[in-house]
């Protein structure tokens, strides 16, 4: 068991938490608030990918829902070096009738922010995601 932290918050706050909870799909107070708070201060400490200074590093997961006829223009991206794209993944979701590649790539803001901009143009792409990972100074990689 972690530490436990307590904090102070007005009812009317108190009151919708456990549904906000709900709604986001969490289970558990404790994981809802760590993750939230995780995220406000990854938010806080570099800013959103379209804040972030042009050259500033950035890894992550770009998550791309798409139809199957733009999967040559995917994997033009995936050769090209305007990122380091260092993991693929394709996924068909039968249920929504689509397709789903997620990357893991390596690259600066702006390689970022145009290569989702580029993305977010091609028709037959439904949706692009961008997930930031997190920046530590140590850790398990």
């Amino acid at each position: 068991m972690g530490h436990i932290i307590s904090f102070s918050v007005d009812s009317t706050f108190a009151d919708g938490l456990d549904d906000l909870i709900a709604k986001s799909g969490y289970q558990n107070r404790s994981k809802f608030l760590r993750d939230a708070a995780l995220k406000f201060g990854e938010i806080q400490q570099r800013g959103e990918l379209a804040d972030m200074e042009k050259d500033e590093m950035v890894e992550g997961h770009l998550v791309i829902y798409y139809q199957h006829a733009i999967e040559h223009k995917l994997l033009e991206l995936r050769h090209s070096h305007s990122l380091n794209v260092t993991s693929y993944s394709h996924s068909c979701l039968p249920h929504s009738h689509t397709c789903v590649d997620v990357l893991h790539a390596i690259g600066n803001a702006e390689q970022f922010r145009e290569t989702i901009e580029e993305l977010q143009n091609i028709l037959n792409v439904d949706k692009v995601s961008f997930v930031s990972a997190p920046v530590r100074d140590t850790g398990c990689c």
